[in-house]
């Protein structure tokens, strides 16, 4: 009984400060708590020395990792003496995001992107879908549909598209089965009510099917990227007069429509360009490219192959390779982290650190999904944070923080599991057939939007 009020009355010095303005502490020196003290007991220290009338949940950083446990078993796990001042960090915890609104669709929806209110001519955000019948669709957040591409027979898409993305305020990028990068003029109504989209540039370069596209958003870049299931990756150019010719050969001169072949519309015109360059290097599917955010002469890019690589951009030659033991479905580079995150066919999502100097492959392990990750998008107003979308049906959003040391490296535990709306509160299954998440995107005014095989935008967001 007595080693045990001994335990239970241990202190430790601990320095609470915080980064958020709203609630700085009039007071910086360290204090005396109870080593038994947890995440629940600080939070309420800290609203007692704020003295607000209305109490505020806060989380705790320790030494960059989330307090989950007593601040004892912290210490113990982490190597850190009680006997040193220990500095916490103090942040307003994260709000479970609540469901808002769903956009249906005829078809699965394949990928998704927001055009931020600040970057739109009306400050207005517009948010961009691609689907499985070959159509793109601009929203206003209404759930209203301004526009819609034309169809195959106008200069569309002849097949289902894999993704598409905002390039700027008045272009957009598409890519899918028909083999075709094609980018297209955006252009809204003076009252933003209706809006167009319409064919400007095709790219031709690849042979097989293309899964993603990434946009430079470097200014004056007009770069973009694909990766082809081809095992390839393509880097273009926006602007016509950059771009060489394109390969007669891949050029289509007739479509398939109700199992018939006829001739492209003549009254459509668009110019055809081929690539800069065609980066060869992975040995199976590419599943994802990204343009390193500091630096757009490199990339990087996840396969099949088992593999994330790391490229110069003017010399199309491979810098790095890591290896991993599972197929890797998606990429999303976190810049402030020095990492990139993949998504695998082992249901987890892979960190690592593509800089020469790590030395580890995997630096980080996000685990708790029940089938394959196929995408990956990051939280604009916070570098840590990580929303994930998989094929069990789910989007986990992580905090990097919130981490534990496991047998086999560091894990990283979920915050949130956000189920699809469409099961009407059911758990998804592993294979949730019917559910399957295959768009993502996270804007900071709308919140996380994900689309997939329910045929349905969904939108959850924090209050």
């Amino acid at each position: 009984m007595a080693g045990a009020e001994s335990a239970s009355s241990t202190q430790v010095r601990i320095r609470l400060a915080t980064t958020d303005g709203r609630y700085s502490l009039p007071d910086s020196a360290p204090i005396l708590v109870p080593t038994s003290f947890r995440r629940l007991a600080l939070s309420s220290l800290v609203n007692n020395l704020l003295e607000h009338d209305q109490p505020v949940p806060f989380d705790f950083i320790i030494n960059g990792s989330y307090l989950r446990t007593t601040l004892e078993q912290f210490l113990s796990e982490h190597g850190i003496s009680s006997e040193t001042v220990i500095d916490a960090e103090f942040t307003p915890a994260q709000k479970i995001p609540k469901y808002i609104a769903s956009f249906p669709h005829e078809d699965w929806v394949s990928a998704l992107d927001v055009l931020p209110s600040e970057k739109s001519r009306l400050r207005q955000s517009r948010i961009l879908s691609a689907s499985y019948d070959g159509l793109l669709r601009v929203w206003n957040t209404s759930s209203n549909v301004i526009a819609t591409s034309p169809g195959k027979g106008g200069g569309g898409h002849s097949s289902f598209i894999k993704d598409a993305k905002f390039v700027s305020a008045s272009q957009i990028v598409s890519v899918g089965f028909d083999r075709v990068v094609r980018l297209w003029k955006y252009e809204e109504a003076e009252d933003g009510l209706s809006a167009s989209i319409s064919p400007r540039l095709q790219l031709y370069g690849h042979a097989s099917s293309i899964d993603s596209v990434a946009s430079c958003r470097h200014k004056d870049a007009h770069r973009l990227l694909t990766a082809s299931a081809d095992h390839t990756i393509g880097h273009w150019s926006t602007k016509t007069s950059e771009s060489p010719a394109a390969s007669e050969e891949l050029i289509p001169k007739t479509i398939r429509e109700n199992g018939k072949r006829r001739k492209l519309n003549p009254a459509v015109s668009v110019a055809q360009r081929g690539p800069l360059s065609i980066l060869q290097g992975h040995t199976q599917q590419v599943s994802g490219v990204v343009f390193d955010a500091n630096d757009p002469e490199v990339a990087y890019s996840a396969s099949w192959d088992q593999t994330m690589r790391t490229w110069h951009l003017p010399s199309s030659s491979i810098v790095d390779t890591r290896t991993t033991n599972q197929a890797l479905f998606c990429i999303h580079q976190l810049p402030e982290l020095h990492l990139v995150a993949t998504g695998t066919a082992g249901r987890d999502v892979k960190l690592m650190d593509p800089r020469a100097s790590a030395s580890a492959v995997t630096a980080m392990t996000l685990k708790g999904h029940k089938n394959s990750v196929v995408r990956l998008a990051g939280d604009p107003s916070n570098g840590y944070t990580l929303a994930s979308g998989s094929h069990d049906g789910t989007c986990r959003i992580w905090d990097l923080r919130n981490t534990r040391q496991g047998q086999d490296g560091v894990h990283g535990q979920s915050l949130y599991t956000l189920q699809r709306e469409s099961l009407g509160g059911k758990a998804a299954p592993e294979v949730a057939s019917g559910a399957q998440i295959f768009a993502l995107g996270w804007d900071r005014e709308l919140g996380i939007l994900s689309g997939g095989a329910d045929k349905m935008i969904q939108i959850n967001r924090s209050d």
